[in-house]
Formats: structure tokens, sequence, C-alpha cells
């Protein structure tokens, strides 16, 4: 067993294995039992700090949320200019999965959208992605509406070539991913309007 830690400590624990084990067997299969056992300690400690199998789950989304977008933001606030917001934002996009993939199956499982309250969740991550990207895109003749669908759109390009990539069947390196979605983004953003 474990030794005895601090609460914000103890908690601090169970959230980094809570993500593990929800990354590895999805919201459905783990249990507290689980999550008891990888962290070395008695599922009642676990109540302890959460009243639920779910409401952890929904604290582990929500840091894995609100990680992914600081890291993407923080990439696109330090961009000299358009091209390279654009680069950035798409390198700092797959390289947190690159360096975080139970985020990535935490975040993106079927099975855990499936729920309501989790689909929730993610989707309000997705819009403010998507706001952040609508602000980002300059060009003329667009409209609010305009730029706000092709930010979606890009939000969902961005998945999609993440959820292919983590699934092992593209062999190429993180970098190279997020270059190859820049490229095809910028080079949709100065065609349209």
């Amino acid at each position: 067993m474990n030794t005895r830690l601090p609460g914000p400590q103890r908690r601090r624990q169970l959230l980094d294995v809570a993500l593990e084990t929800f990354g590895v067997c999805g919201y459905s299969e783990a249990s507290m039992a689980d999550i008891a056992r990888a962290a070395g300690i008695t599922k009642p400690v676990v109540y302890q700090h959460f009243t639920s199998k779910r409401a952890l789950f929904l604290e582990v989304l929500d840091e894995c949320c609100r990680r992914h977008e600081s890291e993407v933001e923080k990439a696109t606030a330090n961009a000299a200019g358009p091209r390279e917001q654009v680069e950035q934002g798409f390198s700092a996009f797959v390289r947190f999965f690159d360096e975080n993939p139970a985020m990535f199956r935490t975040m993106f499982s079927d099975a855990n959208r499936s729920d309501p309250e989790f689909a929730d969740r993610m989707h309000r991550t997705e819009l403010l992605l998507a706001d952040r990207i609508a602000s980002l895109i300059d060009v003329e003749d667009l409209t609010e509406a305009d730029r706000t669908m092709l930010a979606h759109s890009i939000v969902g390009m961005a998945e999609g070539a993440c959820r292919h990539w983590m699934s092992g069947d593209a062999q190429l390196p993180a970098e190279r991913v997020g270059q190859l979605l820049a490229d095809l983004a910028w080079a949709g953003l100065r065609g349209a309007g």
C-alpha cells in the first residue's frame, strides 16, 4: 500500500491514475477498484476524494480539455503571424496527443462520447477551439458565419487526422502530421472567400 499522502497530493495521484486507467480501459470498463489498485490504496480512499466513478471521469475529462486548450492557445499566442499561428496551432494540437495518448483516448473515445454529459463536455471544448480558430481566420469577404463554419471544419479535420494517426495506421512523426494539417488548412483558407 502507498504511504499516507496529504489530501491534495492524493487527489492529484488519483486523477493521474484515473486518466491512465480510463485511457486504457475506457469509462465503461474501468472500475473504482481498478483505480484504487493502480494507486496502491483501498477503494474507500478513492471515494473520500470522488463521490462516484462518473464524477471522477468528468473531472479527468475536464482536465484533459483544459490542458489541451491551453497548449494550443499558448502555441498560437506566440506565433509571429497568421501562417505561423496555423502551423504552431496544428503542431501543438498533434504534439499534445503524441505526448499524452491517454488524454486522446479519454477525450475522443466513441464509447465515452455516447454519453450525453460526456459528449457535452467535448462539444464545449470543440466550440472553444473553433471560436479561437475563427478569430484567427482573416480572409476578405468571409462573414462571421463563414469563419465559424470553416473553424469547425478545421477542428473536425484535426480530430479525424489524429484519430487515424493515433490508431497507428499512419506511420508519421507528430511534427509531420501537424505540418500536413497546417499546409492543408492554410491552402484551403487562402482559397476561401
